[in-house]
């Protein structure tokens, strides 16, 4: 173990140190990690190969073809293999999805084709090399100047709702705005130790999953982080589709998400154009729920990180609502604290539903009330959802038992509220808990909140004035 800790320490060190060298360059985490990608995956094909297994790629556009060359005829060999992959067809294609040259610079270049050249990735063991590669996601969602932090969930939150989820090694599992794949990869990894079958395990890696991404170096980062766990080796579980308006009839037993917020993107096809079943908005979460509610199966679960907004608006929202409460069973909402998610001060929930029956009663468990995490002082881990996990009694929930009491345990964070509740409510913002407690914050911790949000101003300035381009005002 000492050594595997030590090898990932030392190939991690060698990535941050590139990385530096790169960024003094101008070449952002992002864009390195991306190239890295492609690098990685050339030099595993060659490593392959020379086992005596058949490559991926064709003549001409391999790791042999291109890790001799130094000086401009490399960064041009490199985007030349580079064009001729991004047009290839299954796991080829998904992993160059639009793959261009981000280090122009030959020297750079050559920099991190020799550091991915003095290691042996294709027989390092799954767990390592994933591992290694998730840290390297991790990284890069904390980039803020990056953004990339949208496309990463926090790991400890993931594995809390595949826990209550809990899939089964012979379902399907869907996340149709799939980021870098985590949900996916944390279902795998609960489903592939339920049985040893060999026909179970080969429809698990080859069947079980479904990814979707609208952003193609995401597919990049999502289709790779799979494959160096060994998943979709052959052909990737993950594809490049808008899944708003996608109209395919594909259903799955579970679904696990957390959707990109806010309103649609300026110059995206309309979504009710391609979906006119779909209630119509210009919100992104209220879409994607719509869109959850059509490609789940009858019987199947999902579990969905929504803001509050889908809860308490109005309007087209409630309608939206109206249906989920209607056609699905609603029964458990977690209600999560700001300070866990790249993209601050949003306040979140996660919605767990099964499709087929109307919601009755309402579980409600109260993660925010008091609580502060920051991502760099103070960051949420498994541990902290671990009550929210046994209160929620995956697989029999006729056992659940509430830790609120009106007069015994009135802050109690566990709370049922009946149908008759749910009926007489607007909205589904419960709220009840009073914690009348002193910050107790530490300056640390008051600083790193305070820089979260300078940050927060500086990317809507930066994103701000990308809209306005050169407009005069």
């Amino acid at each position: 173990m000492a050594n595997t800790q030590k090898t990932e320490s030392a190939l991690l060190s060698k990535v941050w140190n590139i990385a530096n060298v790169l960024s003094a360059a101008g070449v952002g985490f992002t864009d390195y990690i991306t190239q890295l990608t492609y690098i990685l995956f050339l030099k595993m094909d060659d490593e392959k190969e020379t086992m005596g297994l058949p490559s991926y790629l064709p003549e001409g556009y391999k790791w042999k073809d291109l890790s001799v060359l130094s000086g401009t005829d490399l960064v041009d060999k490199y985007e030349e293999i580079l064009k001729e992959l991004s047009e290839s067809d299954g796991l080829i294609g998904t992993i160059f999805t639009k793959a261009t040259n981000k280090i122009y610079r030959p020297v750079m270049l050559k920099k991190v084709i020799d550091m991915v050249s003095e290691d042996n990735w294709y027989m390092m063991e799954g767990d390592l090399k994933g591992a290694i590669y998730e840290k390297i996601l991790e990284k890069n969602g904390q980039d803020k100047k990056s953004g990339a932090g949208q496309y990463f969930t926090p790991r400890a939150l993931i594995s809390a709702i595949v826990d209550v989820v809990d899939p089964k090694i012979t379902e399907t599992v869907a996340d149709p705005c799939c980021g870098t794949a985590g949900f996916l990869l944390a279902a795998y990894e609960h489903m592939r130790t339920q049985s040893r079958d060999v026909e179970k395990q080969r429809f698990l890696k080859n069947n079980a999953l479904f990814g979707a991404d609208n952003t193609d170096l995401v597919v990049t980062l999502a289709s790779m982080n799979l494959y160096l766990h060994d998943i979709g080796v052959n052909k990737s579980p993950i594809i490049y589709q808008d899944s708003l308006i996608d109209t395919s009839d594909k259903l799955y037993q579970v679904v696990m998400t957390n959707p990109p917020f806010g309103t649609r993107p300026q110059g995206s096809v309309d979504v009710s154009a391609n979906r006119p079943e779909f209630i119509k908005t210009s919100d992104n979460q209220v879409n994607f729920l719509q869109h959850i509610m059509s490609i789940v199966k009858t019987g199947g679960r999902v579990g969905v990180v929504l803001p509050d907004s889908v809860l308490t608006d109005g309007g087209t929202t409630a309608k939206v609502r109206e249906k989920l409460l209607k056609d699905y069973n609603l029964h458990t909402i977690l209600r999560l604290p700001t300070g866990i998610f790249y993209a601050n001060g949003v306040k979140t929930n996660v919605l767990f539903f099964e499709k087929g029956e109307p919601t009755k009663d309402i579980w409600v468990y109260d993660y925010r009330t008091g609580i502060k995490h920051t991502m760099a002082a103070k960051p949420m881990t498994r541990e902290h959802l671990q009550d929210f996990v046994d209160c929620y009694c995956s697989g029999h929930m006729e056992d659940r038992k509430e830790t609120y009491d009106t007069d015994i345990n009135p802050n109690g964070r566990w709370r049922r509220f009946s149908e008759k509740d749910v009926k007489a409510c607007e909205d589904l913002n419960f709220k009840w808990l009073d914690f009348t407690e002193e910050d107790d914050r530490s300056v640390a911790d008051i600083l790193d909140e305070m820089q979260d949000e300078a940050d927060g101003v500086s990317a809507a300035v930066a994103q701000l004035k990308e809209l306005l381009g050169g407009i005069e005002i």
